[in-house]
């Protein structure tokens, strides 16, 4: 019997040897070592083309069914409930509530029918106002064969079921471990390789190892998301001694534009692994990290970004302004402290294509951990970069102003809605500011524009978009959502 048992023990070693020889190389050579390189064998996007293909044979099965039963496939759009009207201003509103027989004549005054025009307000925003919307995952009308809950899938087919399940193995049984073995890969070697060389000396040559080691580690975990990045101008690259300033969706969006440049991270000091990357890569490059009881300090954190874009030597700081993720559908407050700094800015807009995985992280929902094994378990993720030429702060512009320019030129290049309202409204109330500012509006329509100037010119008022008690830095690593 030992005799029978040994082969067969033996000839089950060398299989599972063969095929751990086998998959090691094809990971090597398909995968590690074009990331190395900065080659593309073209296999994602072939990949992307072939998902494509699906999702729109899909579609075309579940129009089918619905047109069949006779039933509406795509969901009715929420902002339906209410039909508003095209935007007016206060008086105008007040005057059509008011009626012909009462007038908002020399001397206005009070009236009960005002109060409508601020409760039609109030109900409209509790019911689809525009900020909340942001802080949740868009809503698609076809299907990505990632979910059951969507409102179209009743129309779903023997052949499309049997498709999901297909997809469920693929994904499940061999995206996901694929993909959490090249993080692995990826976070190991950025570990292990910057911390071998903070003992070479500062100069030239530790600079271009620390750049060659950093992107290739970055494009190995590109590679474990699937991402399929399109950059467009890169001409308007980032450039040292200046600060790149982004639109923020999720923490991907550091990987995805290191994956084509280095940059320096600010951000707060945290513990375990998240710690142990930090300790690794300041070791190798110049990334500046803050204690927690140094973020509320305004001016030591602006000058240690002062000091560092002042060097033209070092690399371009990477911050994210919004200071929080939104759903990629448009680009909300820019906190104005790292446009205080009077250097010149790199805005750079990313757009993610949502038809092959949601990459907005709702941190309220899911933990940092759960939401990575949710894009590694999605089908890919493919988004479109534009670098925009850069910035600089014109000639009686303050910060707040030169926040909201670059803002509205992500936006539009990004086909983002430019929102003024502040992210910080995920978890916070609105500000009492905002409250004032309707306030004086409708006394501006009680008691007239002469009165409230003259009061103007006594109490210069803070600006509504900003305050400042706002702290920075507003960067990659440093808000609530990134740094969990």
């Amino acid at each position: 019997m030992a005799w029978f048992v040994f082969p067969v023990d033996n000839l089950l070693c060398k299989c599972l040897g063969i095929s751990f020889t086998v998959c090691f190389t094809l990971l090597l050579v398909f995968i590690i070592v074009p990331a190395i390189l900065g080659v593309s064998f073209g296999i994602r996007r072939l990949y992307m083309k072939t998902l494509l293909k699906i999702f729109e044979w899909a579609t075309l099965r579940m129009e089918r069914g619905a047109k069949e039963k006779n039933h509406q496939l795509y969901k009715p759009y929420s902002n339906g409930i209410i039909a508003k009207e095209p935007p007016s201003s206060l008086e105008q509103e007040l005057q059509e509530l008011r009626g012909s027989a009462s007038s908002l004549g020399s001397e206005p005054e009070f009236e009960v029918a005002d109060i409508f025009y601020f409760c039609r307000r109030g109900v409209e925003s509790i019911v689809d106002d525009e900020v909340t919307k942001r802080f949740s995952a868009q809503e698609l009308e076809s299907w990505n064969l990632l979910t059951r809950s969507n409102y179209n899938f009743r129309h779903i087919s023997l052949r499309l079921s049997v498709l999901w399940g297909l997809g469920i193995l693929i994904r499940y049984g061999f995206l996901l471990p694929l993909r959490v073995t090249l993080a692995v890969t990826g976070i190991g070697l950025l570990l292990v390789l910057t911390t071998v060389l903070g003992f070479f000396p500062n100069g030239k040559l530790r600079t271009y190892l620390s750049e060659k080691v950093h992107l290739m580690c970055y494009r190995i975990c590109v590679r474990a998301l699937t991402a399929i990045i399109t950059y467009h101008n890169r001409e308007n690259k980032p450039k040292n001694g200046g600060i790149c300033v982004a639109n923020h969706t999720t923490p991907i969006d550091v990987i995805i534009l290191a994956n084509d440049g280095c940059y320096s991270m600010v951000g707060q000091v945290h513990g375990g692994l998240m710690g142990m990357v930090q300790r690794a890569m300041v070791k190798s490059s110049p990334h500046i990290w803050f204690e927690r009881s140094e973020v509320k300090d305004r001016h030591l954190v602006a000058k240690r970004l002062s000091d560092h874009v002042a060097d033209k030597t070092k690399q371009p700081i990477l911050i994210f302004p919004e200071g929080t993720c939104i759903n990629n559908t448009s680009v909300m407050m820019f906190k104005k402290g790292s446009f205080e700094i009077g250097c010149t800015v790199f805005p750079v807009a990313i757009k993610y294509d949502p038809r092959f995985g949601d990459a907005f992280w709702n941190s309220s929902k899911f933990g940092m951990v759960n939401y990575l094994l949710r894009m590694m378990s999605s089908w890919a993720v493919v988004c479109s970069v534009w670098y925009l030429p850069p910035m600089n702060r014109e000639e009686g512009e303050d910060a707040v102003q030169f926040a909201n320019r670059v803002k509205a030129a992500i936006a539009t290049q990004g086909g983002l809605v430019d929102l003024l309202w502040d992210g910080g409204l995920k978890r916070a109330k609105v500000k009492e500011a905002f409250k004032e500012e309707q306030q004086k509006l409708y006394s501006k329509v009680l008691v007239g524009e002469q009165d409230d100037q003259s009061q103007d010119t006594l109490v210069e008022d803070e600006p509504l978009e900003q305050k400042e008690d706002e702290s920075i830095p507003d960067s990659a690593t440093n808000n609530e959502d990134t740094g969990n």
